[in-house]
């Protein structure tokens, strides 16, 4: 299933939302509509969370998450994460994180089993990616971009990429992450797929 929306006059519904399978964050400040598609499509399997990180509203760039689990930026207030901890299902964790390259969203691609991390991440970082999400984790650049998050979009049951991916790479991918891994482009031609939409295994 495939659902069109856009925050604003935005049409990067990555920036402004993060999906698993076992919740969605959306950001604060939205119209109606733009919350409406989600609840509407979502809240009766999952809980819709309106939510802000650091203050600001690009939670998707800046958290990353799977059902297990999600990591937050040092950027992210207590209240903030008191409230994240208080709203996401009891089986979801949630860490916050010391990480010079704080918009995680943008560093990390992950589904429930494995996340791809930008090479220069911290090894605590990592190890607590790791841990939090409940995946194994490899270093590795898409087409040659150190923003995996940014470039890249899986779930449990397959993935897109930058579409100057080569096929050899996407190869790799897919042996890497156990599912079948195309590259194409979303939004009429934007690379940025993370930014660009949100999936989880089911919508």
């Amino acid at each position: 299933m495939a659902i069109r929306a856009m925050f604003e006059n935005s049409s990067d519904i990555g920036v402004f939302s993060l999906l698993t399978n076992s919740y969605c964050l959306v950001a604060l400040g939205g119209s109606m509509n733009f919350y409406s598609v989600f609840e509407a499509e979502l809240a009766d399997h999952i809980p819709v969370i309106h939510a802000s990180v650091a203050g600001i509203r690009p939670i998707g760039r800046l958290c990353v998450g799977n059902k297990n689990g999600l990591v937050v930026p040092n950027t992210t207030s207590d209240q903030e994460l008191l409230h994240l901890r208080n709203s996401l299902p009891d089986t979801v964790v949630v860490q916050r994180v010391e990480e010079r390259l704080s918009a995680l969203g943008n560093c990390i691609s992950c589904n429930d089993h494995v996340a791809i991390v930008h090479p220069d991440l911290d090894r605590e970082t990592e190890e607590i990616i790791a841990d939090v999400l409940g995946v194994e984790v490899f270093r590795t650049t898409i087409a040659n971009n150190v923003l995996v998050g940014s470039y890249a979009k899986f779930t449990n049951r397959g993935g897109l990429v930058h579409p100057r991916t080569t096929i050899e790479d996407q190869t790799e991918l897919s042996q890497l992450l156990q599912v079948p891994i195309t590259a194409g482009t979303v939004n009429r031609g934007s690379d940025v797929i993370g930014a660009s939409l949100v999936v989880n295994d089911w919508s």
